[in-house]
């Protein structure tokens, strides 16, 4: 593979950079420090709040763009590039949508906090993995002291079974995103990880053919669009898997990593 050209790498991280465990490898982190070496940028691209990108790269957290909130929000060089805001009709036409399905928990997501209505401790334990700040409100509808990039939408069994296809009535204003297998997103009609690459791309003067990226979910899908060397993972989705060029190990495989070893390998 001839990875002359590459100068960015994005990846997601849930399902991707993260091993199960939500966890970045110290393998990762030394192979940071050689992409900077050899100028090549790194970026992270979420469905998760900036600020739990921000604790779970803190380390690295001045060197890196982050794209967050499926591109609700994108943040390059300590400054924000990207803020696609939802507006109060859209959010409570979508949380009283939400509100008549079944066994669902939505997440408020704003700039500042995310935002739920439950106590549930199961749901709040899984929750606390993506979102750092967090507060627990009576009613989200009335909720105004913050910009609102996403709406985020939990169920224990599959989002794609029992939430996707309750919620047409949403689509044609909003931008409706399978993110996971539990987990699905209402943003701005052009918030996308995609979208907020491509911003990023003309920032940085990187073109497609200099982009390596690397997902496992729908919410990945335009994202990796935008990259030559666009990389599913083993566990990716089906949809993940016809889009991007090539395919790499599992994320408890270290599937990016062995990719990033060849490139930096490559640019010995």
């Amino acid at each position: 593979m001839d990875f002359s050209k590459v100068k960015l790498v994005v990846t997601d991280m849930d399902g991707t950079l993260l091993n199960p465990k939500s966890e970045v490898s110290n393998r990762f982190l030394a192979q940071f420090n050689e992409l900077k070496k050899r100028n090549i940028h790194f970026a992270a691209a979420s469905g998760r709040q900036y600020q739990s990108i921000l604790e779970k790269l803190n380390l690295i957290k001045n060197d890196i763009s982050i794209i967050a909130e499926n591109g609700g929000i994108m943040k390059h060089d300590h400054k924000e590039h990207v803020l696609l805001k939802l507006s109060h009709e859209n959010i409570t036409k979508a949380i009283e949508t939400l509100r008549q399905i079944k066994e669902v928990y939505i997440v408020l997501c704003g700039k500042k906090s995310a935002y739920i209505e439950t106590t549930d401790v199961q749901f709040i334990s899984r929750f606390r993995n993506y979102y750092s700040e967090y507060a627990v409100v009576d009613d989200l509808t009335k909720v105004t002291d913050d910009d609102f990039l996403k709406i985020a939408v939990f169920h224990f069994d599959s989002s794609e079974k029992h939430i996707y296809p309750h919620i047409n009535g949403l689509k044609n204003d909003m931008q409706v995103i399978v993110s996971g297998q539990n987990w699905l997103d209402i943003s701005h009609a052009e918030a996308n990880k995609g979208y907020a690459l491509k911003i990023l791309q003309k920032a940085l003067g990187v073109t497609k053919e200099e982009t390596m990226a690397f997902g496992d979910y729908n919410n990945d899908l335009q994202m990796l669009e935008l990259a030559h060397f666009s990389y599913a993972m083993e566990n990716a989705h089906s949809e993940v898997k016809k889009i991007a060029r090539f395919k790499t190990k599992s994320n408890s495989e270290q599937g990016v990593e062995t990719i990033l070893e060849q490139l930096i390998n490559f640019k010995n």
